[in-house]
């Protein structure tokens, strides 16, 4: 069953039908994502901010992409630096993601971190970090699609933060039946 459907969905004359942007936002909406926090340096001072638009883009060579807003001065201040570090959120970081999420001087008050491997911030406590070269930016609509080379990462062990439906959720322990089934693929995929 729909959620919701736009009158506008028809084509008329070979173009596309306008989405009212409401819409695609509640409809995109349902797709789970991550939180990140993008970090870099402007000199010596600390910079980042809050970003859901985070996946790995090749293997070979390690890259890996994001998503800014065109109007956000963070990600030009990023751009200036040229490098950059992907702080992956745990599950308890929710409070740390609002306030980078926010237009704040402050952002940086009592945050543990430490100078990652190109310079760029890694957050303490965080679920993973991963440390870029920036290689490329595209324009894509009113965001960037920026990519990045993988110099460096690390993780550890624990639940993400995740993004659904316009609000945080966490993943809750991990069921019986899904460990079952992992462990079934494993067997079938000869690991």
């Amino acid at each position: 069953m729909p959620i919701t459907t736009s009158d506008d969905m028809s084509h008329h004359e070979g173009r596309p039908a306008v989405l009212d942007p409401q819409l695609f936002r509640r409809v995109l909406g349902h797709f789970c994502s991550g939180i990140a926090i993008i970090t870099a340096r402007d000199g010596e001072m600390p910079i980042g901010f809050t970003c859901q638009s985070v996946f790995s883009l090749s293997v070979n060579p390690p890259l890996v992409a994001f998503s800014p807003s065109r109007t956000s001065s963070t990600y030009r201040q990023i751009r200036e630096a040229g490098a950059f570090c992907i702080n992956v959120l745990a599950e308890e970081q929710q409070e740390l993601s609002a306030r980078f999420a926010c237009i704040a001087d402050d952002r940086w008050s009592n945050v543990d971190w430490r100078e990652g491997p190109l310079g760029s911030p890694m957050i303490a406590n965080s679920l993973a970090w991963i440390s870029c070269r920036l290689q490329a930016e595209h324009e894509a609509g009113d965001h960037y699609l920026v990519v990045g080379e993988v110099v460096d990462l690390a993780a550890s062990d624990g639940n993400p933060l995740l993004y659904f439906k316009g609000s945080y959720k966490g993943l809750g322990s991990p069921s019986e039946s899904a460990w079952r089934c992992d462990r079934s693929l494993r067997r079938q995929q000869g690991s």
